[in-house]
């Protein structure tokens, strides 16, 4: 079993004991991913579209880091602060992914998320998903 720890300066840096993401026998078992600009380090959580295209886009980045790309995810986990988000949370997240090959999700609601955010997401990859 090898491990691999994923870095990438293009996302936010943990904001804790982990790390972005971690590559294991091909499998990519990413942190969650919120919607802090990785250049100011600033938060941007004003408007839940732009917050999920900037998550997206974090996670863009951490992928890219591990040589991969959203056709490698095979499973996403996305929670919210608000369900009653998630028709825009998911028409943006619908951009990312060809529905006809899209990774199996659940999307749950949670009381209190890291730095009050409204979504965060984690995802898994595999270099055998192509």
């Amino acid at each position: 079993m090898s491990k691999k720890i994923i870095h990438t300066q293009n996302a936010p840096q943990p904001i804790g004991p982990y790390s972005q993401a971690v590559m294991v026998d091909g499998t990519l078992y990413t942190s969650g991913q919120i919607a802090i600009n990785p250049e100011s380090g600033e938060l941007e959580i004003d408007d839940i579209v732009k917050e999920t295209e900037l998550v997206m886009k974090n996670m863009k980045a951490v992928l890219e880091a591990a040589e991969l790309s959203f056709d490698h995810v095979v499973k996403s986990s996305i929670f919210l602060s608000d369900m009653n988000n998630f028709n825009k949370v998911n028409e943006v997240y619908a951009r990312y992914f060809d529905e006809s090959k899209a990774p199996a999700r659940e999307t749950v609601q949670v009381a209190v998320l890291p730095k009050n955010v409204n979504v965060e997401i984690s995802m898994i990859a595999s270099i055998n998903a192509l």
